[in-house]
């Protein structure tokens, strides 16, 4: 049986095959069109997943799509009957592009899918819509370890649920409760990623990289004014203080009032408040978070958690759910913003509509991630020659040791190696490596390969055998969905007690300070020899030339861009970049071997602010 998953329309769009149960195929449309959260439908996303699934559209028995129009609109229409007169402008300008299209959405992707497969409409397999938490809860317990478990889903907002909590048991999911819009953890969130200058629904991970160099000092204030949270993690806001449910602002000017003045503007520094912010609402949702799961434990008498939803991206929320909530174990969907809710769509086709039941796998049936499209040696070799790049083929384990050497000389590389990663981290398949020893190798990839700010940081990449001797961290962490302490005795004695904000960054705190936050954390991935074994293979030749098992794992990709899909990506964002080395498949390429005409022809390219 093959029933594909749709995304689209609001944003990162993505598409997912599962055949017989198994999630065969997975891909975001932004990878293709280069759009950073395309929200467009995923046609070329959709084409691939039936290429690498070996059939056609004719050969699907359903298509699900990941969320309910009509109940969207109903909540449209009532939010903006309960804001009248505010918000009317916003709802005028919203009502043509509802009549137009979303609101006969199943006619729209009726004409889409015939346009993808060649074929009239009529001839298309039958059209499913699942609601949207529905697919997050699919996402996020179907393809788990788990035979029973609780599922937790925290987001923006779907139709009307905002928070929902489930019991998963076998191939069924079953709804407990919800939060309904607009009172929502995620867009109070997203009206602090506003506030502080960042891009809602983009810049939600720079407001937690940016939350360590503050300090949480208005907390109390938002718990006072902004949020009711109540003993078990329910919550309700106050609405005075945002202006989202009438579409025109994320804030109102009473919030403005309540922290001292207006939002920062994104071309401006970043102020001493607005690290103290950032951190302050990272600390309430921490706070939310970890009371909902715990309730929610005590309510299903479950020892096993599932999480997904744009919220459950917060993996310092993670890993203080997995350390104190009193979870036996914990799996968060990789994918767990809307782009996941492809393969949730389809999965909970197959296993709730369809009545299949569902084989438990181990460690669990994402496929570590990797269910992109792949390109072979020759093919790769072939495309650079016809650039006439210089490049050198070597074999698999010349590739390896290769590799190796170099970044234990201080290089950075491009990593391009078998199945593009589904979701918004870089596993291994699609990265930029660098020496987490080196004390200047963040500010080298912020600042000169990937044109971002300075505070972020950056991920470790680290052989899960070794995992525990370099951070305090008891489980495997394949999706990089965890934040764990650097371990004490990696530790180095830093006094920074003179220092505030920004000018805390350049202390080295660890022997891998590239990979050590300002507050000794580290947003880790394990690395399996099962499950990903090219690149726990490239960590194991860099541990035998530095004694060091971690690696800087970045994703293939500059601000603004999405993650690198083709060769052609690759090399195009390596020559615009600083990189010294391109390793795509056993094809090594380096800059200083490529002629000037080919430099001149890749310059840097500018996106749009992520």
């Amino acid at each position: 049986m093959n029933v594909l998953g749709i995304s689209a329309y609001y944003h990162d769009s993505a598409a997912a095959l599962v055949t017989d149960g198994r999630i065969v195929a997975a891909a975001q449309e932004e990878r293709y069109t280069r759009r950073k959260h395309d929200a467009g439908f995923p046609g070329q996303a959709l084409r691939y997943c039936l290429a690498e699934g070996g059939c056609a559209l004719r050969d699907l028995d359903h298509v699900v799509f990941y969320d309910k129009p009509l109940l969207k609109f109903e909540r449209l229409l009532e939010t903006c009957l309960a804001c009248a007169p505010r918000g009317f402008a916003s709802f005028l300008a919203s009502m043509p592009v509802w009549l137009g299209d979303k609101l006969y959405l199943k006619a729209t992707l009726r004409r889409e899918l015939a346009t993808v497969g060649g074929c009239d409409a009529r001839d298309l397999p039958p059209l499913l819509f699942a609601e949207h938490h529905q697919s997050h809860a699919a996402s996020a317990f179907f393809p788990s370890p788990f035979e029973r478990a609780a599922v937790l889903c925290l987001d923006g907002v779907g139709e009307w649920a905002t928070t929902s909590v489930w019991l998963g048991e076998g191939h069924r999911l079953h709804a407990r409760w919800q939060i309904d819009f607009p009172h929502s953890l995620g867009l109070l969130y997203s009206a602090f990623t506003y506030y502080c200058g960042f891009r809602v629904n983009s810049g939600e991970y720079k407001l937690m990289g940016l939350a360590p160099y503050g300090e949480p000092r208005y907390a109390q204030r938002i718990l006072d004014h902004l949020l009711d949270l109540k003993d078990d993690g329910t919550f309700r806001l106050d609405m005075r203080y945002f202006g989202y449910a009438a579409g025109l602002r994320m804030t109102s000017s009473r919030f403005d009032e309540l922290f001292g003045g207006p939002p920062r503007d994104p071309r401006t520094p970043v102020t001493r408040r607005d690290m103290d912010l950032a951190r302050s609402i990272q600390a309430v949702t921490e706070e939310v978070v970890l009371r909902l799961a715990r309730s929610v434990r005590e309510e299903l008498k479950v020892d096993r958690l599932c999480l997904a939803g744009g919220v459950a991206l917060n993996c310092v929320a993670n890993g203080r759910v997995l350390r104190e909530a009193g979870y036996r174990d914990l799996w968060i969907q990789p994918a767990a913003g809307d782009a996941g809710g492809a393969v949730g769509a389809a999965l909970a086709g197959y296993h709730e509509y369809a009545g299949h039941p569902r084989i438990v796998r181990n460690p669990d049936a994402m496929e570590g991630g990797f269910l992109g499209p792949r390109h072979a040696t020759a093919e790769v070799r072939a495309m650079l020659d016809r650039l006439g790049a210089p490049c050198e083929t070597l074999a698999g384990d010349a590739t390896i040791e290769r590799t190796a050497s170099l970044l234990a000389d201080g290089k950075v590389v491009g990593w391009f190696q078998g199945r593009m990663e589904f979701g918004p981290r870089a596993l291994g398949g699609r990265s930029i490596l660098g020496d987490p020893r080196s004390p200047r190798m963040q500010s080298v990839l912020n600042l000169k390969i990937k044109h971002r700010e300075s505070f972020r940081p950056f991920a470790p990449a680290v052989k899960a055998e070794a995992a525990g001797d370099w951070f305090d961290l008891d489980r495997a962490s394949p999706y990089m969905m965890l934040v764990a302490p650097v371990s004490e005795r990696r530790r180095l004695a830093a006094d920074d007690s003179g220092l505030t904000g920004l000018d805390r960054l350049h202390l080295p705190r660890s022997t891998i300070p590239a990979v050590t936050h300002v507050d000794h954390s580290a947003r880790v991935q394990t690395v399996h020899r099962d499950t990903h074994p090219r690149f726990h293979a490239l960590l194991e030749a860099f541990e035998r030339h530095t004694g060091c098992p971690v690696l800087v794992n970045t994703s293939f990709n500059v601000r603004g861009e999405p993650i690198v899909c083709t060769p052609e990506d690759a090399y195009r964002c390596f020559m615009g970049t600083g990189m010294d080395a391109l390793v795509i498949e056993d094809v090594v390429v380096m800059k200083d071997a490529q002629p000037p005409g080919l430099r001149a022809r890749y310059p840097r390219q500018d996106f749009a602010p992520d």
